[in-house]
């Protein structure tokens, strides 16, 4: 990569066709001035996606004791915290929260779920679910659901799902530090099945892990390589009770730099701010202004999260 090139003129190069990848320079990113790297950002975001910022929402559908130990998180049993503990949730209180959001103008509706996959009766259960919420609702539907099958993802698929959500977390190179009950590769396969299924595949990760600039590069052209429509960026917020509870939070200007970078790696697909946006001034306004054209919103099924949803239409507006 030209580094004498600034930052706006490879925003319009990336405007013009061209893709960044492993063999680019990509220190570049960590250098240059943060202001041009966010104002080319929001260009080639305009460029590819427009103005339109997708909403989606997520209701926790089975929450706690989760085998895997990443270390990131509160429903790992690994982890002591006051994490709440649950089965899979009736269908009529799922249908509710989808309702709700529907009616509030969000996008895009999906279950998470804990554990490393939901199998069985509970599997069937969110199918089930899937296909009512198909027949009575317009929102698009997301799951996610950890380390699916094939056949799964096309019961999902059949069901009225077009999105399947599985993040990679972070660098091929730090994930052992993150997690050790699962593998890298284990994620990649996912999202390929998901790919191969023609589903829109979305897959980010957590920064302020302990990882490298580096690391969050590398995340970022994983990505690219893998062709994900829609890429989460969750800012840590140390959860007490886990590993990483004592790690400092990243500062507004690391966040913008990473979501500016993520832009221009991954110009077509939505950037979407997740978690850590409070982190953020404004919930986040200017994350919008650096190539961010995406959000979760809202909060489960409460009237925060009809007023979160709404404060970001106002925000956005």
């Amino acid at each position: 990569m030209n580094t004498s090139i600034s930052p706006l003129e490879l925003a319009q190069e990336i405007i013009d066709g061209r893709r960044i990848t492993r063999d680019d320079d990509l220190n570049y990113f960590l250098t240059c001035d943060l202001d041009e790297l966010c104002e080319g950002a929001d260009r080639i975001r305009e460029h590819y996606v427009g103005d339109k910022v997708d909403l989606c929402s997520i209701i926790n559908g089975r929450s706690g004791r989760c085998p895997e130990d990443c270390k990131y998180c509160a429903q790992s049993a690994h982890h002591h915290t006051d994490c709440e503990i649950y089965d899979f949730l009736p269908e009529e209180q799922i249908l509710e929260a989808c309702r709700m959001n529907e009616s509030e103008g969000v996008d895009r509706f999906s279950i998470v779920t804990a554990g490393k996959a939901l199998t069985g009766a509970e599997f069937d259960k969110a199918i089930h679910a899937y296909e009512t919420m198909h027949k009575e609702c317009k929102i698009d539907l997301c799951a996610s659901m950890g380390f699916l099958t094939a056949e799964q993802l096309h019961r999902l698929h059949e069901a009225g799902v077009t999105s399947y959500h599985h993040n990679i977390e972070t660098s091929r190179r730090n994930f052992p530090n993150i997690c050790t009950t699962h593998t890298y590769d284990m994620k990649i396969d996912t999202l390929k099945m998901v790919k191969a299924e023609g589903m829109w595949a979305c897959s980010g990760g957590i920064i302020g892990m302990g990882e490298t600039w580096e690391d969050r590069l590398d995340m970022a052209v994983s990505l690219a390589e893998i062709g994900v429509d829609s890429i989460p960026i969750n800012a840590l917020m140390p959860i007490k009770g886990t590993p990483l509870e004592d790690l400092e939070q990243l500062t507004e200007p690391e966040i913008l730099r990473t979501i500016a970078f993520f832009r221009y790696i991954n110009p077509k697909a939505d950037i979407r701010l997740a978690a850590g946006r409070a982190l953020l001034k404004n919930d986040g306004e200017r994350a919008f202004k650096a190539g961010a054209s995406a959000t979760i919103t809202g909060n489960m099924l409460t009237t925060v999260a009809c007023a979160t949803i709404r404060s970001d239409k106002r925000m956005l507006e």
